[in-house]
């Protein structure tokens, strides 16, 4: 609904140009006058060059008087705005007769469980929901966003992650609207929640062995995610794995898709550092991958005794190399992906028996898998000359389904799971706005014999497989 409030202040605000003759022809009452912002000269002093800074202190989120010019503010503008109030009704009915409120996620796999969310009209926040192994089993309501935001002005949710064994889900929220996490952990077994509410989290992951957290918060003032911790489910502290101290890097943590390793980067604009942990054993000592060096860019992933490493180290647009995780120094490297002058590797996900790159070319995204059994290479083709897509969820490694996100100018939303044996993509869902008039089909052709605007409103794919 936010995005429908927003897209409705912009369309409204093209037509407040004449408020004054509005207000006129409303009983000749005189058009509001807008406040007046103080000015309180702040002097900053930068390499020998004075700033001065009038409005410094509208920084200052506590002062009474900040307060009270953002409510001067807003109340302007609702005068303004005042003679729009039929306009932003009808705009904002139409809007929302065009979207299916009611409405699932496609599901997708995380342990023994399908994972997916459901809106409801009339509700503002989804619910994240689950079933055990199949989509015919009952479902479980693992987090209602609308029951965490009673209360609050404002809820987001962050991270979340269920442990391994589904019983536990590590999740954070911000009811500030400023990007403030707080860490909580929910027993799924009962609908308890810990005691733990850990503030500031940015990233979170789980150890192997269902009670092992590792954390990296951010700094009170500056908001750099700084600190990298180890926390014991149930245990009154945490413990300080790592600090970045050079201000240029902020950290972040994963854990790869093989549930093998825990990843720490510590990343600038154009240098990173990574750093691992082995996931099942969380009392390890952080090791280093590749020392930073300046310009270098590098991250990583994981498969067997290999770490596959994308790098811009002699290459603009980055290449793969594989390194063993015993030593993976640059003495020990060997080419994967080679260096394409005319193609940009953005990212390289590996499973069990393939490597998906995420790839640009001609400002097109692109998706390449490549088969580690016999090296072949296949790009997924989309329909249309221009497009946006990307990788969706995909949480399992041992699978040969991909699944990834397609839209257009005249495609809508799309989610696709691709046989990474066969080349074939099968449609899941489309998002869809009306109910009415839609024709079912299992073959895409049928589907884009229609115009776009019939396209996108009157047809859809049969999903093709759980």
């Amino acid at each position: 609904m936010f995005k429908i409030k927003s897209l409705l202040l912009t369309v409204v605000l093209s037509f407040s140009t004449t408020i004054a003759t509005k207000a006129q022809n409303n009983g000749g009452a005189a058009a509001p006058q807008p406040p007046m912002t103080e000015k309180k000269p702040k002097t900053t002093n930068i390499h020998g060059v004075t700033l001065v800074d009038d409005y410094f202190w509208l920084r200052e989120k506590t002062n009474p008087a900040v307060l009270a010019h953002l409510q001067a503010e807003s109340d302007y503008a609702d005068a303004m705005m005042k003679h729009t109030e039929p306009l932003q009704a009808k705009l904002y009915n139409e809007m929302l007769s065009h979207i299916k409120q009611t409405d699932d996620s496609v599901p997708y796999k995380w342990g023994d469980y399908l994972y997916y969310t459901r809106t409801v009209a009339g509700l503002q926040y989804p619910i994240y929901c689950r079933k055990h192994g199949s989509t015919s089993a009952p479902e479980e309501i693992v987090l209602d966003q609308n029951e965490l935001a009673k209360g609050q002005k404002f809820m987001s949710l962050g991270a979340f992650n269920p442990s391994d064994d589904g019983n536990l889900l590590a999740y954070t929220t911000d009811n500030t609207g400023y990007r403030q996490y707080t860490l909580h952990v929910k027993d799924l077994r009962n609908g308890k929640v810990f005691p733990e509410a850990i503030e500031r989290v940015d990233s979170v992951v789980w150890a192997n062995d269902n009670k092992t957290l590792f954390y990296v918060t951010e700094d009170a003032v500056t908001k750099r995610s700084d600190k990298f911790f180890r926390h014991t489910l149930g245990s009154d502290k945490s413990d300080l794995v790592y600090e970045e101290k050079d201000e240029l890097f902020d950290l972040g943590n994963w854990r790869t898709r093989d549930s093998a390793i825990i990843f720490l980067e510590a990343a600038s604009k154009t240098s990173t550092e990574v750093r691992y942990i082995p996931a099942s054993n969380p009392n390890a000592e952080l090791k280093v991958v590749l020392p930073r060096e300046a310009d270098h860019e590098y991250d990583v992933d994981h498969r067997g005794n290999l770490f596959y490493i994308r790098s811009n180290k002699g290459a603009k647009n980055f290449r793969v190399i594989t390194a063993p995780v015993d030593d993976p120094s640059e003495k020990n490297w060997k080419e994967f992906i080679p260096h394409k002058p005319a193609v940009k590797i953005e990212n390289i996900t590996m499973f069990a028996d393939h490597a998906v790159l995420s790839e640009w070319e001609n400002g097109l995204q692109q998706i390449e898998v490549v088969d580690l059994k016999d090296n072949k290479h296949d790009r997924i083709q989309f329909m249309e000359p221009v497009y946006s897509a990307g990788l969706n969820a995909n949480r399992v490694f041992n699978t040969s389904v991909l699944r990834y996100s397609y839209n257009s100018l005249v495609t809508p939303n799309s989610v696709f799971d691709y046989d990474m044996n066969t080349g074939k993509s099968t449609l899941l869902n489309r998002l869809m706005s009306r109910e009415d008039s839609i024709v079912t089909t299992t073959n895409p052709s049928d589907c884009l014999q229609l115009r776009p605007m019939e396209r996108r409103f009157q047809c859809r794919w049969s999903i093709g497989k759980e």
